[in-house]
């Protein structure tokens, strides 16, 4: 029978969720790493019992964690796995995120705009994201702060930056957002090997066509009245991207205010927002079967971070946006103030699609027939900050 893993990371360690195909009954492991921030987790496509971690505190710095037994231990790329472990934090390596840099001079190749709105040079502080290779277990992508795409082509033990997405002359423009000027999303088009998609809170959505080396801004369409030039080239806080596999030049987007879709690989996008009680929000997913089908979560506002009325609520559009209906059965109607981060939802891929999310109050929930009702799989967990699954034979 078929069996489902779900990688949760939060606030103060890493937890591991498994079920059979119901998805009624739950083994919860962890906490892995705990104290730490786990940012994401995501196993590879090619190996499924190859998992990668981001691991990071503001004492000791940031960390990759990576498994290749489905989670059961852990081993960070870069340190002898003869060395034992040893009582207190793991070992810190000198970071191995390191920004390229110009030959000539040793500066950074841009700078960025401040939140007072001087140039600041770049400094790496986090891994907000890792995405593994599609077609190879030793490759992954990771998305940093600040905003800048690296890869790995040896599991995680070196990495190397992908300069030509700082580079590319819109550098100077990218400014932080409430949360930092992180890059989040990594999308790998499944059709098309040297096509990725990413995205910068907040700068905006990013394209490339070469495998990385030269990059363009994809944010025709967008407006964001806080910003001086509302339909600039970039400066627009997008907060997730999701995609359909079998649609790669299909594209929605949650913005910090709007949902948004792209039919052309993100060279045009238009708001289908529509009945939703808000647009504001930060996670945005597809159904694994019905690529019209996405899945938002409304929050109240940018100001005041949790359901509207204390009421959670996901809501579900079957026409690719506009029409939009909500999903409650199961989930708390009443005094409910937490939040849904970027990175907090994911699909399976079981024959009857399930949607998970977690939320800043610890809870993680799941919908085991595409969002009909709801239960919780835990309930007290750390703030949770992401959520992704893995559907396994």
């Amino acid at each position: 029978m078929s069996k489902v893993r779900v990688l949760v990371g939060t606030r103060k360690g890493a937890f591991i969720l498994t079920s059979d195909g119901k998805r009624e009954k739950w083994e919860v492991s962890g906490p892995f790493f705990a104290g730490w921030e786990i940012y994401h987790m995501k196993g590879s496509p090619v190996d499924p019992d190859r998992i990668y971690a981001s691991q990071t505190s503001g004492w000791f710095g940031q960390l990759v964690q990576r498994s290749t037994d489905g989670g059961k231990t852990w081993h960070q790329p870069g340190v002898s796995a003869a060395e034992l472990p040893v009582p207190g934090p793991p070992k810190a390596l000198p970071s191995r995120f390191v920004y390229d840099s110009s030959a000539e001079t040793g500066k950074p190749l841009t700078t960025h705009q401040w939140y007072d709105g001087t140039q600041h040079p770049w400094e790496f502080k986090c891994v907000w994201h890792i995405e593994p290779s599609l077609t190879d277990a030793n490759m992954v992508y990771a998305g940093v702060e600040d905003a800048a795409i690296f890869c790995s082509t040896d599991g995680g033990e070196n990495w190397h930056e992908l300069p030509g997405l700082r580079g590319h002359g819109t550098g100077p423009k990218w400014q932080p957002g409430a949360g930092g000027m992180c890059l989040h999303t990594i999308i790998l088009d499944p059709t098309n090997p040297k096509r990725m998609y990413i995205a910068i809170s907040a700068a905006g959505a990013f394209r490339t066509d070469d495998g990385g080396q030269t990059w363009k801004p994809i944010n025709k369409g967008l407006h964001s009245q806080y910003i001086p030039d509302p339909t600039a080239d970039v400066g627009h806080c997008v907060h997730h991207i999701a995609m359909h596999p079998s649609r790669p030049n299909v594209l929605f987007m949650q913005k910090h205010w709007d949902v948004m879709r792209s039919d052309d690989a993100g060279d045009n996008w238009r708001e289908v927002s529509g009945n939703l009680p808000t647009d504001f929000g930060f996670v945005i997913d597809v159904h694994a079967h019905e690529p019209e089908t996405i899945y938002v979560v409304p929050i109240k506002s940018d100001g005041e971070h949790f359901p509207l009325d204390g009421k959670l609520a996901v809501y579900r559009s079957r026409t690719g946006g506009n029409e939009w209906e909500p999903l409650t059965k199961g989930l708390p109607q009443k005094d409910c103030y937490v939040n849904v981060l970027r990175d907090a939802m994911a699909v399976d891929r079981l024959d009857e699609c399930g949607v998970y999310f977690g939320t800043t109050g610890g809870q993680v929930y799941v919908s085991p027939n595409g969002g009909d009702s709801w239960q919780a799989i835990v309930h007290d967990l750390p703030a949770v900050l992401s959520v992704e699954v893995q559907t396994l034979a």
